[in-house]
């Protein structure tokens, strides 16, 4: 139990103050105030601008693609740079805005990354394309681990909840809104405003951040101590791995050589980031902070909840594309049907966790369950649904996906000091949208797979049971609409496979539940064991 703040007090540990600069805030904690509620929300703003960007501009790529007459596999590498970008930045970001100050750094990303998507629209050409959505991908990722940073410092225990809550909703609530704003931009207004939607927004939130959040000083000394090995090896292990996951089914994944250059190379440099990681003195991932039992289970579990998430809003936008012909403002309302409730469900489920008779373990059981009802019912699928078929999943997201992230969240930053924030922040969000980039490649890569076992499956029994129509004009009227429906009936089934894999992947979490972590209380209890 005292394991995380005895090494405040340590010999060893006070040698590092200086270059870490992270104790300093600490000593001195910044009272909170109305002021400092504006410089958080945005914080939040920031971050869910972050979020935006990339959801909207995703859901709008192929509208993006035929303004610049982009092919499909060079529009692929749009989404897969700024990803890979994106990924690996976050790494870096927390020990950054330290150094810079949270304030300075997180205004200069906001700035930067408003500035680049200005600037999209009027690339002269696709190479100057890439290289601003790599840009804007740097500069993205620099923001939303500062959210995490920022609530372990500033909120008092008695509303710690809350703001993890602000950060859930960036989690869930923002990626749902991808879609339906980018229907908006690209079916009423311009395909451009899917870049510059966050322009407002973006200075918003740089009005609130430098209003509200105090001044620091700069750290500019903890330059001297940069972490170049980890630097060089981090950065480009992620990005080619991200990289891999997100082309590996367009190229055929390890029939590729590509894709076993990004993959071998990427995990060749990643253990040696690792393994530099856990003995550098300064690093950007305190692999220590895993000896915590409920920290570990709160990043495996994150794992697993990201791929859900990602799989549970795909698979019924995919279906309802290629079977039923949804464009993306006909499958709007099955997003903001989770979105919107979200803002409510989000805090209610803060509130439930802060009461200290509520075992957040149950909580976590409870969506998991959830999740493995939607799943269930998903598997069931047919090719006459439609959009209100979904309604009812989609209403059990709105309960179960606050409680899973609101408890791996709690259970991640319960007894986490404020020095270690920008750790556990690098760490969680890293994760995170590695986690993402994991989802979308397994829902591609299985997707396609399960999608030719079926179709070869249909196409065989067809064949021994056929009938050949005698006349030519029939013939070929019935060749191309028994085409048409393999092709919907696969679809139907590889969709009902991946609901079936999603389940798997909710049952496992489900049982680590009981094993991995321990009880923990609301951040503002004073159980002995809440520092666990």
């Amino acid at each position: 139990m005292s394991t995380v703040h005895t090494p405040a007090t340590s010999t060893s540990t006070q040698t590092l103050q200086p270059p870490t600069g992270e104790q300093r805030p600490a000593a001195a904690p910044t009272p909170f105030s109305a002021r400092v509620a504006v410089g958080l929300v945005g914080m939040l703003l920031a971050s869910l601008l972050a979020i935006l960007n990339e959801q909207v501009t995703a859901a709008a790529m192929a509208d993006i693609q035929g303004a610049f007459s982009i092919g499909h596999d060079d529009g692929s590498w749009l989404g897969a740079l700024f990803e890979a970008a994106n990924v690996a930045t976050m790494v870096f970001a927390p020990w950054l805005g330290v150094t810079f100050t949270l304030k300075r750094f997180t205004i200069a990303a906001v700035l930067a990354t408003m500035l680049l998507g200005v600037l999209c629209p009027f690339a002269p050409d696709l190479a100057a394309l890439y290289v601003l959505r790599v840009l804007q991908g740097v500069a993205g990722g620099c923001l939303p681990p500062m959210l995490i940073i920022v609530a372990l410092r500033y909120l008092p225990p008695r509303i710690k909840l809350y703001g993890l809550a602000g950060y859930a909703l960036t989690a869930t609530f923002g990626p749902a809104l991808g879609t339906p704003l980018a229907a908006l931009w690209t079916e009423y207004v311009s395909w451009r405003l899917a870049f510059w939607q966050i322009v407002p927004l973006g200075l918003l939130c740089c009005v609130a951040i430098q209003h509200g959040l105090p001044a620091d000083t700069l750290k500019l000394e903890r330059l001297r101590a940069f972490n170049w090995i980890g630097f060089g090896t981090g950065f480009p292990a992620i990005a080619m791995i991200v990289t891999g996951l997100l082309q590996g089914d367009r190229l055929d994944w390890f029939d590729s050589g590509f894709i076993r250059a990004m993959f071998g190379g990427g995990s060749l440099l990643l253990a040696l980031f690792l393994v530099n990681e856990w003995y550098q003195p300064v690093p950007f991932f305190k692999l220590q902070l895993l000896k915590r039992r409920n920290f570990t289970h709160g990043l495996t579990t994150l794992l697993g909840a990201v791929i859900l998430l990602v799989g549970m809003a795909a698979i019924p936008g995919q279906y309802l594309a290629r079977v039923q012909g949804y464009r993306p403002l006909q499958t709007a309302p099955l997003a903001l049907l989770l979105a919107i409730p979200l803002l409510i469900a989000l805090p209610l489920t803060g509130a439930l966790l802060n009461l200290r008779r509520v075992d957040s373990r149950w909580v976590m059981a409870s969506g998991l369950s959830l999740m493995i009802a939607t799943c269930a019912m998903g598997s069931f699928m047919t090719s006459d649904w439609i959009r209100s078929n979904f309604y009812l999943l989609q209403s059990l997201q709105i309960v179960a996906q606050p409680m899973v992230i609101m408890a791996i969240l709690m259970g991640v930053t319960t007894g986490l000091p404020p020095a270690e924030g920008p750790f556990a922040s690098a760490m969680f969000n890293t994760l995170k949208t590695f986690s993402a980039a994991i989802a979308t490649g397994l829902i591609e890569g299985l997707g396609t797979a399960r999608e030719h076992f079926h179709s070869s499956m249909l196409v065989d029994q067809l064949g021994n049971r056929a009938l050949i129509a005698s006349q030519s004009g029939e013939g070929a009227a019935s060749t191309a609409d028994l085409a048409h429906r393999i092709h919907e009936q696969a679809v139907v089934l590889t969709s009902a496979d991946l609901y079936c894999v999603l389940a798997c992947i909710a049952v496992a979490l489900l049982l680590l539940v009981p094993v991995l972590p321990v009880r923990i209380y609301p951040p503002w209890s004073t159980h002995p064991t809440a520092s666990k």
